[in-house]
């Protein structure tokens, strides 16, 4: 799909310099003053930004080695569409744009709740600055499954040529959330992820956990009841629950695996092991460990 791949190298042509300008921008705000709402430790450490850069790089390479197949894949159903392609090309891209940002939620709500694809997705949460790199801190894995929630669309006629240039054109809406120094937004807190939504979203207070999964629109969020408001009151502490003990490049990757093999070592049945890889992490057969559902249950009720 040569068309593709040149829309993509103008997008990142043109999304760099727009990208380096902004990160500029938010360092000159971090190292001269606090930020005035949040009272936390400077946003930006350079091995922080390293690792961010670094996990961006590899998600690429993984990305373009697996391209060939997850865009065989998606051309193979496409074939198989069962509804002939939209006419009207401001229709077509509207939902085709509104379609893939579901998709791309019901994703990302998996890899919240299911231990196997979290193993993948921490990495994206495991920092505990909140700048604009922390975009670009890939969950480097999920280029292996992700094209499958894009199965659909291109089954209802959308040309797998144009699902991967709207996932790159709202990949940079959800990369600029990523910042400390925009507040809320009026009335487009209603409809749009903003940047106070997706701090919500990386935070690891107990109220927060596993909320506010959508990339560009949160009404998917406020429709099936993962949104949650940026509490003037509760402010967001990033991060893991559990800090990860080395902060090595390869450690960040695969630390929950590492423990996802720790458990699996336990003496116990095949059913139970497949339970620590299914169930929603912090998942544990005798409740010695908690969900995120748990802990917010706990809260509610007081008991926290």
């Amino acid at each position: 799909m040569p068309g593709t791949y040149d829309f993509e190298d103008l997008l990142l042509k043109l999304s760099t310099p727009f990208y380096v300008i902004l990160i500029v921008l938010e360092i000159f705000l971090t190292y001269r003053q606090p930020h005035p709402e949040h009272s936390i430790r400077r946003s930006y450490s350079f091995k922080d930004s390293l690792t961010n850069a670094l996990l961006m790089l590899i998600n690429g390479g993984v990305d373009l080695l697996f391209r060939a197949v997850y865009v065989g894949v998606l051309i193979w159903f496409y074939n198989f569409a069962l509804v002939s392609p939209i006419q009207n090309p401001y229709v077509y891209w509207a939902l085709l744009f509104l379609l893939e940002d579901l998709a791309f939620y019901t994703l990302h709500y998996v890899d919240h709740h299911c231990r196997l694809f979290w193993a993948v997705h921490v990495t994206h949460h495991s920092s505990e600055h909140f700048n604009l790199t922390t975009g670009f801190r890939s969950s480097v894995f999920q280029p292996l499954y992700r094209f499958i929630y894009f199965i659909p669309l291109a089954l209802i006629g959308f040309d797998p040529a144009d699902i991967i240039v709207m996932y790159s054109l709202t990949q940079i809406y959800g990369i600029i959330v990523h910042t400390e120094y925009v507040n809320k937004l009026g009335w487009l807190e209603y409809i749009f992820v903003t940047p106070s939504h997706h701090r919500v979203h990386h935070a690891s207070n107990v109220q927060y956990l596993d909320k506010n999964m959508g990339m560009c629109l949160i009404v998917w969020d406020r429709v099936f009841g993962t949104f949650q408001e940026e509490l003037p009151a509760v402010p967001p502490r990033y991060g893991l629950t559990k800090s990860v003990v080395s902060e090595t490049l390869a450690n960040t990757v695969f630390h929950e695996w590492k423990e996802i093999g720790k458990d699996f070592r336990q003496p116990t049945d095949f059913k139970t092991k497949l339970k620590y890889l299914f169930k929603a992490p912090g998942w544990s057969p005798d409740g010695s460990r908690k969900t995120s559902k748990d802990l917010q249950k706990e809260v509610e009720s007081g008991v926290r």
